[in-house]
């Protein structure tokens, strides 16, 4: 292409684009609600809520033997309990109040996966210590599969 093709393209693109404004123009709000979407979408994925709560329990075994953590995203609920072993590993007891059809714990390239027995009870039995993270497939109140996904964690 020559040169003046290119500045023919840019012309004839600025005349659509001025006869786009006038005939259909975008929504004054149309930025804003998007960053808003997106803002949302990343809030309910990566940044679930992470309360760590202290037990009554806890002061009776040592700080670092137990740990309660909760996470939500306002539609989904997870309350993990922590607990170290005989051997060194890790107990971790979760609770679910959504139907989980799929739970899974990944830490680095292991992973471990669990069934979820009668009220959204699951478990995960000698989890190396470190960092990890807790997923689960749940079906919603419209009965749509979604992916729920905790922030790293310290097991």
């Amino acid at each position: 292409m020559e040169p003046e093709d290119f500045a023919a393209d840019a012309a004839l693109f600025a005349r659509m684009r001025r006869m786009w404004e006038e005939v259909d123009p975008a929504p004054a709000d149309l930025v804003d609600r998007m960053v808003a979407a997106v803002a949302v979408e990343d809030l309910s994925r990566e940044y679930a809520l992470l309360t760590l709560v202290e037990g009554a329990m806890a002061a009776v075994r040592g700080d670092a033997d137990t740990a309660t953590l909760q996470f939500s995203d306002g539609t989904t609920s997870v309350l993990l309990h922590v607990s170290a072993t005989e051997s060194g590993a890790r107990r971790i007891d979760g609770w679910v109040d959504a139907a989980a059809l799929a739970i899974r714990m990944v830490q680095g390239e292991r992973e471990w996966s669990a069934d979820p027995g009668e009220h959204g009870r699951f478990a995960f039995d000698e989890v190396t210590p470190g960092v990890a993270r807790l997923r689960l497939v749940v079906k919603d109140a419209t009965g749509e599969l979604r992916e729920f996904q905790t922030p790293q964690f310290e097991v």
